[in-house]
């Protein structure tokens, strides 16, 4: 099992709380996180931004095949932007605690 950080931007708070709520009932996420941002970035060639959700998930890596699935069943983006990082160090408590919710 390796622990990962997932990020995913969102449309709105609405969007990104099914997303959590899915994914947390899968078990496929053990915790997740909102934050309202304001993103630029490039998109057809030219310059864009706008205000989005970006949701923190904590997971494992083996999940983000099942994750990405699922997210593309929700997500109202073209072109979504769901990255992941592994986790080098966590306490031995947060890796148990992975282990047994997402029965690893």
């Amino acid at each position: 099992m390796k622990p990962s950080l997932l990020f995913l931007t969102c449309g709105n708070d609405k969007e990104a709380e099914k997303i959590a709520k899915t994914l947390l009932a899968k078990k496929l996420v053990v915790c997740t996180k909102r934050f309202p941002v304001t993103s630029s970035y490039l998109w057809k060639g030219k310059i864009a931004s706008g205000n989005e959700i970006l949701l923190i998930m904590e997971s494992t890596e083996e999940n983000f095949p099942k994750i990405e699935k699922e997210v593309a069943k929700i997500h109202s983006y073209e072109t979504f932007v769901l990255l992941s990082s592994l986790v080098t160090k966590t306490t031995k408590k947060v890796e148990g605690w992975i282990k047994q919710e997402l029965g690893k």
